[in-house]
């Protein structure tokens, strides 16, 4: 059973989180909290899997929270769930730790989704908000373990394209982007393209603007 803490401090839209939560029966709503200060308190008092997080709250704002929260909590993930489309949001909220980021136009079925997925250790981002992760025109890859090839193949993941397209925009077969695609996750030490693409953010292997 997931157990879930949610964080937004509009009542309706809690409580419209929850009835849609309550229909799953893998998940579990077991607390509600409308200020950073009281996200710490109930995390650290019903020790959920998961928070739901919005980031605009009274006091600390729910980045700053997830900061608090992964630092004290490393157990615990966070999802944020948020209206805000910034790129400077995104990035910050990766930054703080959060292993998720979904806008509130999400569906449902993407919401629930990601709780899961998220719960089982991967990380989940928008995909909208995918695309503004980097600005690739005048920038380059900083210095890493990366060979150059697995660098512009990095860059192709954020930028979300699937194998075939990252084949073609490349000149490379197929199976020669799968073979990248397996160095970059083990010398990252990742298990999924999301994964990888939050690791190359975070450790500011891509530029953005």
């Amino acid at each position: 059973m997931i157990q879930i803490l949610l964080v937004d401090d509009h009542t309706v839209l809690r409580d419209g989180i929850r009835s849609i939560l309550d229909l799953e029966s893998d998940i579990k709503v077991v607390g509600e909290a409308v200020s950073g200060d009281e996200v710490l308190k109930k995390v650290e008092e019903l020790q959920p899997d998961c928070v739901l997080m919005d980031i605009n709250f009274p006091g600390k704002n729910g980045i700053e929270v997830t900061s608090l929260v992964k630092s004290q909590y490393p157990y615990c993930r966070v999802l944020m769930l948020t209206m805000f489309e910034h790129d400077e949001y995104l990035m910050e909220a990766l930054r703080a730790g959060a292993d998720g980021y979904l806008l509130k136009d999400s569906s449902s079925d993407q919401v629930v989704s990601a709780i899961r997925m998220v719960a089982q250790g991967e990380s989940v981002i928008h995909p909208r908000m995918t695309k503004k992760l980097v600005n690739y025109h005048h920038q380059e890859l900083s210095e890493t373990m990366l060979s150059e090839r697995e660098k512009e193949v990095l860059l192709e993941l954020v930028k979300g394209l699937s194998n075939n397209e990252i084949a073609e925009v490349l000149f490379i077969s197929d199976k020669t982007v799968k073979i990248h695609i397996n160095k970059i996750f083990k010398k990252l030490n990742v298990k999924s393209r999301t994964q990888a693409v939050i690791y190359a953010v975070r450790n500011h292997l891509v530029p953005f603007s």
